[in-house]
């Protein structure tokens, strides 16, 4: 037997399901928004170098191309971490559905269950009547 209580309990715990996947997601999004300035700090060196390379300094075009290298390496680490983030966040989305479902057909039984519990004995009877002639079939 479930009561308003265990089921108001039950969609709170949902409830605050729900909120933690979001603040996941919140935290997810600012190390995105984080790995992105790093990247735009990167670019913006990268870009002091190139012009200084253009002025014609030999010895600091070493230096401009491991930036080149660094700032290819932030932007595969920024590609893999989103992509990474995508995943998690898909794979938590369809977690949380297959829950919700999982929790509204056990909401339906139980309904079933009360609305049964509340007959009377003639629709009672009628339903095992029912149940045996199906299993005689």
């Amino acid at each position: 037997v479930v009561t308003r209580d265990d089921v108001e309990k039950s969609l709170k715990e949902n409830w605050q399901y729900a909120k933690d996947k979001e603040q996941l997601l919140k935290d997810l999004h600012s190390q995105i928004e984080e790995t992105e300035q790093r990247l735009s700090e990167k670019q913006r060196e990268r870009d002091y170098w190139m012009e200084y390379k253009n002025v014609g300094s030999k010895i600091q075009a070493i230096k401009i191309m491991n930036l080149e290298k660094d700032i290819k390496e932030v932007n595969k680490d920024d590609d893999r971490i989103k992509e990474h983030y995508s995943n998690v966040l898909k794979a938590k989305e369809e977690e949380n559905d297959r829950l919700i479902e999982k929790h509204m057909e056990l909401c339906k039984e139980q309904a079933l269950e009360m609305a049964v519990k509340y007959l009377d004995k003639n629709s009672l009877r009628e339903i095992e009547e029912n149940e045996w002639l199906k299993k005689e079939v």
